[in-house]
């Protein structure tokens, strides 16, 4: 008995040790991962504290300049957009950001000392765009495009500080994020930032020409096209090329800044690329959407040889991206489709775009020729079709012509016939439109 029992502690005991054994093992594997997970996430930090490519010395520009040169990159950057919400007051945050995985609400970015920057350095602001971290070292959500603004040069962020700082300090509470489980968790922020962002220093490429560089540097920084004009993984992570995707939380499909047949800048057409940029409108179509915020509080302010500098490097990269998308060919629209679509298009929309399509210079795009109405994917067509498309105001279209909603008055069957109508109608070809692509536009679906 006595030796059954000794044997059943010697037992116990192995076993006791077997489990510290792989308790530890597990926790040693655990520290490691957490180490290499802080590692990730702290590469490219080391050169927080110096200015960097681009510096800027404050014996170079006095106060004012400073403070001017900033308020010009906040437009650049269309930072208002964001950190304004409906009917608050200018950059006190508060917008709801809708994402796939929540709503995130945008910061206050006045000095005010208690909800705004008003305790922030310049020291702490460069750490948020070029690391994402806060003024605490807390990771920042990427809906803040810093994985684009790590490009943005120490110069060019002081500026930008500068100006925020000049502002009228306003409190602001904003709303806590509303995100789902586990998104809000900073360590979910470590996996996706060691497996997606490692903070870059800008560089010029001393082979390209010096309006290259500019071009380069807006697009990739502080214009941050890829935010909307890129595709996203499905942890919400941009590939950075913008070869086109739907826009975050939105069902507005931001088209390739690539492909020509998009809205890519062809050979040739910078100037009518620029055009819509600064107007809002140009020879083949206009601003709608989300676009049309951007135009409105963003690019019809820039310079227009930052302008110029940015079309001419979009026409370059997209003539190095290799032949466009490949498209399959489109089968023919039933001509009882065209029949009932063309029906509907002379009756609804004739008496702006022309019977012909041919629109009305300096008021209505034309549809024929017109790559936006092509688009492999319809969404935009059929969003204007159904809520109605309005240009922005800008200083040079003060009073742009809108385009009423049809999507009370028309069925799903008649706008995929109408869509699918203008899509072949005067030269266009085009895949034709379904009602079912018509009732996942209707409810904001189908991604």
């Amino acid at each position: 008995m006595n030796t059954l029992a000794e044997n059943a502690a010697s037992g116990n005991t192995r076993g006791r040790r077997r489990l510290a054994r792989v308790a530890g093992l597990a926790l040693l594997i655990i520290a490691l991962l957490g180490a290499l997970l802080a590692w990730f996430n702290l590469r490219g930090e080391q050169g927080v504290h110096a200015y960097g490519h681009g510096g800027w010395s404050g014996a170079r520009e006095t106060p004012a300049a400073l403070i001017e040169r900033g308020a010009y990159l906040a437009r650049v950057g269309n930072c208002a957009g964001c950190h304004t919400a409906a009917g608050g007051a200018e950059y006190a945050g508060g917008r709801g950001l809708p994402t796939s995985f929540g709503t995130l609400y945008t910061s206050n970015l006045t000095p005010d000392k208690e909800s705004g920057l008003g305790l922030w350095t310049a020291q702490d602001f460069w750490r948020a765009m070029h690391n994402g971290r806060s003024r605490e070292g807390r990771l920042l959500y990427p809906a803040f495009p810093y994985d684009s603004y790590t490009h943005v040069t120490r110069a060019d962020s002081d500026a930008l500080f500068a100006y925020l700082q000049s502002l009228p300090a306003v409190r602001a509470q904003v709303p806590r994020h509303a995100l789902d489980f586990p998104y809000g968790w900073q360590g979910s922020l470590a996996v996706w930032r060691a497996l997606f962002f490692t903070p870059q220093d800008w560089q010029d490429r001393p082979q390209k020409a010096a309006a290259w560089n500019r071009g380069a540097y807006l697009a990739q920084g502080l214009g941050h096209c890829a935010a909307c004009h890129a595709p996203r993984n499905g942890m919400g992570a941009s590939s950075q090329a913008m070869s086109g995707g739907f826009v975050a939380g939105q069902a507005w499909y931001a088209p390739s800044l690539l492909d020509p047949g998009e809205a890519g800048v062809r050979e040739g057409q910078e100037s009518a690329w620029v055009q819509l940029l600064q107007t809002g409108s140009g020879p083949s179509g206009s601003a709608l959407g989300p676009m049309a915020e951007v135009v409105a509080r963003s690019t019809q302010h820039w310079q227009p040889q930052d302008l110029q500098a940015l079309a001419s490097y979009l026409q370059e990269q997209g003539a190095t991206a290799g032949p466009p998308r490949s498209r399959p060919a489109a089968a023919p629209v039933p001509s009882g489709q065209m029949a009932l679509g063309r029906a509907i298009y002379e009756r609804q929309c004739a008496v702006c775009h022309g019977a012909e399509g041919q629109g009305t210079p300096g008021a209505f795009p034309a549809l024929a020729g017109n790559a936006s109405v092509t688009l492999a994917e319809p969404r935009n067509l059929l969003l204007v079709l159904l809520e109605g498309g309005y240009p922005p105001s800008t200083r040079q279209q003060p009073q742009p012509h809108g385009m009423p909603p049809f999507g009370h008055v028309l069925s799903d069957a008649q706008v995929a016939a109408v869509a699918s109508y203008v899509r072949n109608a005067w030269g266009n070809k085009a895949a034709e439109i379904g009602n079912m692509e018509v009732y996942r536009a209707r409810e904001g679906r189908g991604f």
